[in-house]
């Protein structure tokens, strides 16, 4: 874990009520681990978190939109990441996620969720793990790994609800 990582301000526990004891401040990135990857999106206050859903959910890729910190969290443990140099900081970098709210552009190597936090944060869009993919071929494979973990696990979920509904 880098040093500009808080782990465990914002724990699983926490996430289900968000009770935190000290509630993010608006325009804080927030990281979830995934399996193989890292979920990027940024607080925008109120329990409320802007991302690109992307694959988060399934294959099908998803908008920029704003959820409930539960559904960004989606059972994994939340990390805010420290970017001190960041050139937008609380409400500007609010406002400039809310602007592409809706946004359907999802492109995995070129605009995914990591690439929207940044451009929100920085003005300019990058991904580290992209980056990290193309100078170490077992970080794309551990993330290609992940991304078909989490499609298998939304595809469980939507016939396990089809059943129910049945």
């Amino acid at each position: 874990m880098s040093t500009t990582q808080q782990s465990g301000l914002i724990d699983q526990q926490a996430v289900r009520g968000f009770s935190f004891d000290d509630e993010p401040a608006p325009g804080t990135e927030l990281v979830t681990l995934r399996s193989g990857y890292e979920h990027h999106g940024i607080y925008a206050g109120n329990g409320m978190v802007i991302h690109y859903a992307g694959f988060a959910k399934s294959l099908d890729r998803g908008p920029v939109e704003e959820v409930s910190v539960e559904q960004f969290a989606a059972g994994h443990e939340i990390t805010i990441r420290q970017n001190p140099a960041a050139r937008y900081v609380g409400m500007e970098a609010v406002r400039r996620a809310r602007s592409r709210l809706g946004e359907d552009q999802y492109r995995l190597l070129t605009n995914n969720c990591e690439h929207f936090v940044t451009w929100c944060l920085d003005g300019r869009a990058r991904s580290r793990q992209v980056q990290a993919c193309f100078a170490h071929p077992r970080a794309a494979c551990r993330a290609v790994t992940g991304l078909f973990r989490a499609y298998l696990a939304a595809q469980r979920r939507s016939h396990m609800g089809a059943a129910l509904a049945a």
